[in-house]
């Protein structure tokens, strides 16, 4: 039978730093450019060009793979009866499961990611582990018997509020 789980809250985020796009995005573009030129037009790329095998390998990585798996990477974020999921693809097959049990207490925050987790990702800082993918909303749960854990959102007030629900409520099992 499948999976018939109900479901309180759902959002799913992309990196929408336009900052990191641009950095992507000219990067590709150097190795496209040069692959264009040496491979497909028979120039020599650079001062001490590499062979045209090696560039088809770089172009293909770095022009066509990297920029693709930025763009789908994603952090989906589920609230059900009892439990907090997280999957940042394609790093989790399976979603991280927060059993809302063991959560002491939960709060909404304003947090700057740089500073107090080094950026945005799955992330380890002194003030504990966060997964976000964009802006500086979460909710930052509290454990009773391990360091804090901040669920990055962009809409935090609606999270929080899904958590509050969810707590009350048995799994379903």
């Amino acid at each position: 039978m499948a999976d018939q789980r109900i479901l309180i809250y759902k959002e799913q985020q992309r990196f929408k730093q336009f900052w990191l796009w641009i950095i992507l995005l000219l990067a590709a573009g150097i190795f496209w450019a040069g692959f264009i030129y040496q491979v497909l037009l028979g120039g020599k790329f650079g001062n001490n060009p590499t062979s045209d095998v090696q560039l088809t390998i770089l172009f293909a990585l770095m022009g066509i793979a990297l920029p693709y798996f930025f763009y789908r990477m994603k952090l989906v974020i589920e609230v059900q009866p009892g439990e907090l999921r997280v999957r940042l693809w394609p790093f989790h097959m399976q979603p991280v499961t927060i059993p809302l049990h063991l959560v002491r207490s939960f709060e909404s925050i304003t947090y700057n990611p740089i500073r107090d987790y080094g950026g945005w990702g799955i992330r380890w800082g002194f003030k504990g582990k966060a997964y976000n993918m964009s802006g500086n909303k979460g909710v930052l749960l509290f454990f009773y018997n391990k360091k804090p854990l901040l669920i990055g959102s962009q809409n935090p007030r609606e999270l929080f509020e899904a958590i509050k629900l969810a707590k009350d409520l048995k799994p379903d099992l």
